[in-house]
């Protein structure tokens, strides 16, 4: 249980973190892999050993990103109104997300085993692991390189989106959604409800498209 509480001592440092300096680059879940992985390093510990330590926190992950999906029950007049908007903007930001990440890896001749993990990338770390075997993708490396997709998009997306001059809560909630699933639907809920519950559409919206994609692959 070493490494569950190292993992759990690590996020709260993150949270601390981001109270103090109240800045995008002080995000939780990046600060506590990144002293994970620096401890991981230090201490020559294989990554099996680190996920079999905390495996509890890896099963209480698919509930987690479920609860997510709270806020569009009290939203759902307003959501049902804008379903045309969600349902394009997710479905053609997933889409995107994909393209680039088959570009990416051909751009970077990046191996298959490698290949075929980011071609999951864009949904969330859960439906990552789950798709897999279908994949033939590393799992380990199909939930990092998930999670290191949702970091990357949480941390650069929303000034992106602000320089864009995108404002609508909605808007910046789908997109989010889309590109970055769990941890960017955390970064949306610091902005508002409603670009939460638009981000958790996303979210959903990205895990369907990606499931079907590989469905269709395989």
């Amino acid at each position: 249980m070493i490494w569950l509480t190292v993992t759990l001592l690590a996020f709260a440092a993150g949270v601390l973190a981001q109270l103090r300096l109240r800045s995008p680059l002080a995000n939780p879940t990046l600060i506590g892999t990144l002293i994970v992985a620096a401890l991981l390093l230090l201490t020559r510990v294989p990554y099996d050993t680190y996920l079999r330590d905390v495996q509890p926190l890896t099963t209480l992950l698919a509930p987690a990103v479920v609860a997510l999906a709270v806020p569009l029950y009290r939203l759902r007049a307003l959501l049902a109104r804008q379903w045309r908007a969600l349902l394009l903007g997710g479905l053609s930001g997933t889409l995107i997300a994909v393209a680039a990440d088959a570009g990416l890896a051909h751009l970077l001749h990046l191996t298959p085993d490698a290949a075929r993990a980011l071609l999951t990338a864009p949904a969330t770390s859960p439906v990552a692991l789950q798709l897999a075997p279908f994949t033939q993708a590393p799992p380990a490396l199909a939930a990092t390189l998930a999670v290191l997709s949702g970091l990357i998009g949480a941390l650069i997306l929303p000034p992106v989106l602000s320089a864009l001059g995108v404002t609508h809560p909605l808007a910046r909630g789908i997109a989010l959604g889309a590109v970055a699933h769990g941890i960017g639907t955390a970064r949306a809920r610091e902005e508002g409800e409603h670009t939460g519950a638009a981000s958790s559409i996303g979210m959903g919206l990205a895990a369907l498209s990606v499931t079907l994609l590989v469905a269709l692959l395989a």
